[in-house]
């Protein structure tokens, strides 16, 4: 009976490791998260800007070609 009690408390145990073990990948993962969504709203941005100024560019060029 003693060596079956044992025996579940360490599974009991490495059950609690394991799920500390993910609680902390978890976290990592969203941090994670947060840092490539928040990259991705920058280089979106920036994607903006340039198609604005190429746009610019081509009105100004089109513009050029009408005079």
């Amino acid at each position: 009976m003693s060596s079956d009690l044992d025996a579940l408390e360490n599974k009991i145990e490495s059950l609690i490791a394991y799920c500390e073990q993910l609680t902390r990948e978890n976290k990592a993962l969203r941090t994670q998260q947060g840092s490539w969504t928040s990259e991705r709203a920058k280089l979106i941005e920036k994607n903006e800007l340039a198609k604005n100024r190429v746009e610019a560019m081509i009105f100004r060029l089109k513009s050029l070609e009408q005079d």
